[in-house]
């Protein structure tokens, strides 16, 4: 029995670096994340086109482990900070685009809302320091 836990110990230490490395993948400095449409306080009606662009870095798919490339995230009214040690959550707010997608047809309710986009890893956990756009403001009528 002594010999089972030490050997489970053992185990689960050789697995933690791996766990550790799947998260906060490092960036290089100079990457950008960012709208090209639409603009910050930009007014629409109804459904519109959100593109997605990106400047020193891939895109690629989710389980993808490229070298400085990721795949985007597109938080819709989300105030909460970005946690690199998290992956990025998955909901109505939180929208994956797993695929290489660089662009998405939106449709939101009227009214005002905030657009920020994050590029995630493989294993959709932000980069170290996050790759983030600023955060814009479109106001749907």
């Amino acid at each position: 029995m002594q010999i089972f836990r030490c050997v489970a110990l053992s185990v689960a230490v050789a697995l933690l670096p791996g766990v550790a490395y799947s998260q906060g993948k490092t960036a290089p400095k100079d990457a950008k994340l960012y709208f090209i449409t639409p603009h910050d306080g930009q007014k629409i009606r109804g459904g519109f086109w959100v593109r997605f662009g990106l400047r020193n870095m891939g895109v690629t798919h989710a389980g993808d482990e490229y070298q400085n490339a990721g795949h985007h995230h597109l938080l819709v009214d989300v105030n909460d900070p970005i946690d690199s040690k998290e992956p990025i959550l998955q909901d109505k707010s939180h929208l994956h685009f797993g695929a290489g997608q660089t662009e998405t047809f939106l449709e939101l309710p009227p009214g005002t809302h905030t657009l920020q986009l994050v590029l995630g890893d493989a294993k959709h956990y932000p980069f170290e320091p996050p790759i983030v756009s600023s955060k814009i403001t479109v106001r749907v009528r």
